[in-house]
C-alpha cells in the first residue's frame, strides 16, 4: 500500500511518501519569521505558495507517480487554523482528482507512531514535547492515554517566548540549547502538580533574571528545571505504568541535554529509552504517511466531520485500531 502524507499544522509543508515498504521521501518548506513568533497568517500564506514546489519533489525523490497511491493523509489537528487549512485543501484535491481515500491524521499520534516505527519500542511511555504540546502518555485500552502534562504552555513555547525575550533570531531552542552548555545554575521556580506541569512562572522569573545574571546562566537554569520537572513526572508514570521502554518525540525531542536526563532516569529505573531521527522529531510529512497508512490498513472509516481540521484535537481522541 502506498500513502502520500501532507504536514501542515504550523510552519512547516511537509510531504511524505510511503512506497509500500519504507518512507521513501520525507521533504518540506519550513516558514522561519524575521521576527516574533509564528503568525498563522503569514505563516499560511507561506505554506500555499510551497506546497506544489515540496509535492512535486517528494513525489520525483519518492519514485511513485500520484496516481499510484491508494490513500492520502493528512493532518487535520491540532494546529493553527489557517495552516492547517492548506494541507487539508492539498490532501482534499488529490483525493478528488485521482479518486482515493482520504486520511484524517492527528498530529500528536502521528509523532509517537513514527518514533515507535524507527525506535522499534512496543509499548513505550511516551514524552510528547513540542511548541504547544508536552505530554506523558501511554496506549491503553485503544487509547493514548494522557497521564500528565502542561496546565499552561507547552515546553516548545516555553523557550521560544524565553529566546524571543532575549532577542535571539529563529531556532530559538538550539540557540538556548549551546547557551545552556556554558552556564551555570541558579535557582528558578519549580512546578510540578502530581503528574502536570506549569512553565509560566518559570519563564516570567527567567525573563526577569536576564538584568542581574548572564545569558548563559540564566538559559542553562531554565533548561535544568523544566526538564527536570519533565523528568519527575515521567518517573512516576514509568513507576506507576510498570513500563520498561520509555520514547521522547515531537521537537524539544531533539534537545541532546533533555535526552540526556530522561536516559539516565531510565537506567536507574531499569528502563530502555529511545528517541527517533531528528527528521523526524521536527514536523514532517514522512509521519502522516505512516500513520495514514497504520490508520487506513486498519480499515477505520470517516465521516464528513472527521475531514474538517481542528485547531484543538487531542491525542486521548483518536482511536487506535491498529
Amino acid at each position: 500500500m502506498k500513502v502520500l502524507g501532507i504536514e501542515s499544522s504550523a510552519h512547516t509543508f511537509g510531504v511524505g511518501v510511503w512506497d509500500g515498504e519504507r518512507i521513501a521521501a520525507n521533504e518540506k518548506a519550513f516558514y522561519k519569521p524575521k521576527k516574533g513568533g509564528i503568525h498563522p497568517r503569514k505563516a499560511a500564506d507561506f505554506l500555499a505558495e510551497n506546497a506544489g514546489e515540496v509535492l512535486g519533489a517528494a513525489v520525483k525523490k519518492g519514485g511513485v507517480k500520484l496516481a499510484d497511491f491508494d490513500a492520502f493523509a493528512f493532518t487535520a489537528g491540532p494546529g493553527l487554523g489557517p495552516c492547517l487549512q492548506v494541507g487539508a485543501a492539498a490532501a482534499k484535491s488529490l483525493a478528488a482528482r485521482f479518486g482515493k481515500p482520504l486520511v484524517p491524521v492527528n498530529h500528536c499520534v502521528a509523532h509517537i507512531e513514527v518514533t515507535k516505527f524507527f525506535t522499534g519500542m512496543k509499548d513505550p511511555v511516551v514524552v510528547y514535547v513540542s511548541g504547544g504540546n508536552t505530554q506523558i502518555l501511554i496506549l491503553e485500552e485503544k487509547r493514548y492515554r494522557v497521564l500528565g502534562e502542561t496546565l499552561d504552555i507547552g515546553l516548545g513555547n516555553l523557550l521560544d517566548s524565553f529566546g524571543r525575550e532575549m532577542g535571539l533570531e529563529w531556532a530559538h531552542g538550539s540557540v538556548i540549547e549551546e547557551l545552556a552548555r556554558k552556564g551555570r545554575y541558579v535557582p528558578l521556580p519549580y512546578t510540578v502538580k502530581g503528574m502536570d506541569l506549569a512553565f509560566t512562572g518559570l519563564l516570567t522569573h527567567a525573563q526577569r533574571m536576564l538584568s542581574g545574571h548572564s545569558k548563559e546562566d540564566v538559559c542553562h537554569s531554565l533548561q535544568e528545571t523544566a526538564f527536570a520537572m519533565l523528568c519527575e513526572a515521567t518517573e512516576r508514570a514509568v513507576a506507576m505504568s510498570k513500563r520498561k521502554e520509555v520514547v521522547a518525540c515531537g521537537g524539544v525531542a531533539q534537545n541532546s541535554r533533555l535526552q540526556e536526563m530522561l536516559r539516565k532516569m531510565c537506567e536507574e529505573r531499569g528502563a530502555m529509552f529511545a528517541v527517533g531521527p531528528n527528521e523526524y522529531n521536527a514536523d514532517n510529512g514522512g509521519m502522516i504517511a505512516y500513520t495514514g497508512l497504520l490508520m487506513k490498513k486498519a480499515g477505520m472509516k470517516f465521516s464528513a466531520k472527521d475531514f474538517k481540521v481542528r485547531q484543538r484535537f487531542r491525542a486521548d481522541e483518536v482511536e487506535v485500531s491498529w
